[in-house]
């Protein structure tokens, strides 16, 4: 079954490719439609993942804010979601893949 991402009536991604990391099902970024990401201003900072840079969301008409993210440089205890997004703020997040690879934190593996 291949992971979705909607927010307000759009597909934002399809992946039968995420990656599944403390809940959140990250897509590659190659999965992600055109025009629904524009850059924010927000970053974040993980310990073990490194520093989060975030989009708003762009559907419908209407924009959320910061209601996606992604590692443009992750620690290597997170090296696989680089070029991958999370969704977040309102996304609805569905489906499930058999094949979904799960990264945890160092010594919660």
């Amino acid at each position: 079954m291949t992971v979705r991402a909607t927010w307000n009536g759009a597909t934002l991604a399809e992946s039968d490719h995420t990656i599944l990391v403390e809940g959140n099902q990250y897509f590659p970024a190659s999965d992600v439609a055109e025009g629904v990401l524009k850059p924010s201003d927000t970053h974040t900072h993980c310990p073990w993942k490194g520093d989060a840079s975030y989009y708003s969301v762009v559907a419908g008409g209407d924009t959320n804010p910061d209601a996606a993210w992604y590692y443009p440089e992750p620690f290597e205890a997170a090296a696989p979601i680089k070029d991958y997004v999370a969704f977040w703020k309102g996304v609805e997040v569905s489906g499930t893949n058999p094949d979904t690879v799960e990264i945890r934190p160092p010594g919660r593996g």
